[in-house]
């Protein structure tokens, strides 16, 4: 499959006027251009890729806003403490000073000069002395406390407008997916069902001969046939989820996006690793593609906006684009950038 090409809105209209083309030669009998037909693929591609890579930045930022919102809480929770230690504190400082004001504020030593019994005597000087020194205390944990407590205020405020800045993004990122997609759509079902047919073969057979290509190199005889216990059900719970509808920004249990799936794969095999194909590529462990095994993840495209797992037999289970579904298929039937493992 050949790396899909940037596409902006001239081109689309473009793409559009070739698809309304191939319904018009496709009516009257003719077979449409090879060439044109092409160009038309290749505009479907790119605009599933856009699509694609925006649904990944909505993924990113939807984690973020998630992360934040969690934050928030326990910032939230850390001030009903701090306030609740606050109350207690102050009662306290009242107590003792209420009990110093009972108790008077004669000098120890002239309570000492003054007393019947001279060791009862040193023993109230310590008693008071101890207490004046307690209530120092207290009023010290109070200043902190109360410090602590404007910190924790000022950042929770921090987080709630951070929070709020994800959302607007995630906004701005659903309204492009959106759009992209559909785009897509229009272009798609504009074909009439021959050229529909013929796209999905042109499609088919790119996708043979790149994998015959990678096969041809002597590769599957390099990579690796055995899964860990947790690739095993990471490849498991992949198969029972064939069939399901590609949706973007979906993780299960009903839909998936391509990086939803891999990363719910994993979590079932207990396994947590990160949400999105372009986190996934940055921080988990690289793998060269020689030493690559059955549930390690294949990275796809120079933007790693493509995420499949590898099951073997040179094969991928992944969930390809809008209007497709988790399916098997060739690994290299795209552009691959790399492999990662998530239980290096």
């Amino acid at each position: 499959m050949r790396r899909p090409l940037r596409t902006h809105g001239h081109r689309t209209a473009a793409a559009v006027v070739l698809a309304c083309a191939l319904t018009a030669a496709s009516q009257q009998g003719a077979q449409a251009d090879p060439q044109t037909l092409t160009e038309v693929q290749a505009r479907l591609q790119s605009l599933y890729h856009d699509a694609e890579v925006a649904t990944d930045k909505y993924n990113a930022a939807d984690g973020k806003v998630t992360a934040q919102r969690k934050r928030v809480s326990a910032l939230q929770a850390q001030i009903r403490t701090t306030e609740a230690k606050l109350t207690r504190l102050t009662s306290m400082a009242g107590a003792a000073a209420a009990a110093q004001y009972r108790g008077g504020t004669v000098p120890a030593e002239l309570q000492f000069a003054l007393a019947g019994d001279p060791g009862r005597a040193l023993d109230d000087a310590g008693l008071a002395l101890q207490a004046q020194q307690n209530t120092q205390n207290l009023l010290t944990q109070l200043k902190t406390t109360k410090s602590t407590l404007d910190t924790s205020t000022d950042e929770a405020a921090a987080e709630l407008e951070r929070l709020q800045a994800g959302r607007r993004a995630m906004a701005k990122q659903r309204r492009t997916i959106e759009q992209h997609i559909a785009e897509a759509q229009q272009l798609e079902s504009s074909l009439a069902a021959q050229e529909r047919a013929r796209l999905a073969a042109l499609e088919q057979r790119e996708s043979d001969q790149a994998q015959a290509k990678w096969e041809s190199t002597g590769i599957l005889k390099k990579i690796g046939t055995d899964a860990t216990p947790a690739g095993r059900k990471a490849i498991a719970f992949a198969v029972k989820q064939i069939g399901k509808p590609y949706v973007w920004g979906a993780e299960g249990p009903d839909s998936y996006d391509c990086s939803g799936l891999t990363s719910q794969a994993w979590l079932a095999a207990g396994v947590t690793i990160p949400r999105t194909s372009e986190m996934q590529w940055a921080q988990l462990k690289h793998i060269p593609i020689e030493d690559m095994r059955p549930g390690d993840l294949i990275i796809y495209f120079s933007d790693a906006s493509h995420v499949a797992l590898y099951v073997g037999g040179g094969n991928i289970i992944s969930a390809p684009r809008p209007g497709r579904y988790v399916y098997e298929s060739p690994a290299a039937s795209m552009q691959i950038l790399g492999v990662v493992r998530p239980d290096a």
